[in-house]
């Protein structure tokens, strides 16, 4: 099974979407939530899979699973 994981991290004073097992981001954004929102999107194009975001400690503040772009009956999620 292949792994379509991103993670939002620090990136000095940005915020990048990486890749598990990559240094170089995919992407750079000025605000966290829109590196949330294209790491979503990434996912959800790739067939779905989590959505790791760090806090500005350097610590996981929250995960999130993303469904397959294409899926017609997405599952329903209550946190977001």
């Amino acid at each position: 099974m292949v792994k379509n994981d991103r993670y939002v991290v620090k990136h000095g004073k940005d915020w990048a979407v990486k890749k598990g097992g990559v240094t170089k981001p995919e992407s750079v954004h000025s605000r966290q939530s829109e590196a949330e929102r294209a790491a979503k999107k990434t996912v959800g194009g790739l067939g779905g899979g989590e959505v790791r975001i760090q806090g500005r400690n350097g610590k996981w503040r929250d995960s999130d699973t993303v469904a397959p772009g294409n899926d017609p009956n997405p599952p329903k999620d209550t946190k977001h």
